[in-house]
């Protein structure tokens, strides 16, 4: 199989991991405003968070498969933009991955409501564990999203040089990952839903236009 077929079915898994992300840490309602009340939360829903978590742990995974792919497969004729968008994406994997590993140790570690919690010595020092990986989630999670957006804005460039779907939506493309990029800013909560959807809906179309062998990229090279 081309390696463009490959990069696209592992953009089309990344994007049914994130399908399934998502819903499943809303379904669980952990996003509180503070550490405390999220612990509560997932110490109710620990399966919902858990599935989450691990769903987020295979999508950044697949994400790096799909990264390396499309350096295999574009990379001969943009070596210096597809190098970059290769690590870029490989490094937003890697830390969606651990993200999602913090989610599912957060769930295993949270078995009942925090609520209910007899605080000991000892739970006090469970709770600040939980803390910690409560933090390095967040963090993480949103470094992952904030390097996928800068692969995009990488990305941008190649796809206008190659064809069809991928040359039309390269523009769309690049003004996405700059709006990722706003992830870290509190007060653009609509901002982070407009942009986790397009995210999603750039891996759908992306993966199908690749994976259907629709893309031939061309010879010339961007470094040329």
């Amino acid at each position: 199989m081309p390696d463009y077929r490959i990069a696209g079915v592992f953009l089309l898994l990344t994007a049914l991991a994130t399908a399934i992300s998502v819903p499943a840490r809303l379904m669980a309602g952990a996003d509180l405003p503070t550490p405390e009340e999220s612990f509560a939360a997932i110490g109710g829903a620990a399966t919902a968070y858990g599935v989450g978590g691990a769903a987020r742990l295979v999508g950044g995974l697949m994400l790096m498969a799909a990264g390396f792919y499309l350096w295999r497969a574009i990379g001969e004729h943009h070596p210096t933009a597809m190098a970059v968008v290769a690590v870029l994406l490989a490094a937003s994997g890697i830390a969606s991955a651990v993200s999602g590993a913090s989610a599912i140790a957060l769930a295993v570690m949270a078995p009942e409501p925090q609520a209910t919690r007899i605080y000991t010595q000892g739970m006090a020092s469970a709770l600040g564990t939980e803390q910690t990986l409560f933090s390095v989630r967040w963090i993480t999670g949103s470094l992952g999203f904030t390097l996928a957006g800068l692969g995009l804005v990488a990305l941008g460039p190649v796809q206008w040089r190659i064809d069809g779907f991928l040359r039309v939506s390269a523009p769309v493309v690049a003004v996405l990952g700059v709006a990722m990029l706003f992830i870290w800013v509190d007060g653009a909560t609509v901002v982070h839903r407009i942009t986790g959807i397009g995210f999603l809906i750039w891996l759908i179309l992306a993966g199908l236009w690749l994976s259907a062998g629709r893309v031939r990229p061309p010879a010339e090279s961007l470094s040329r």
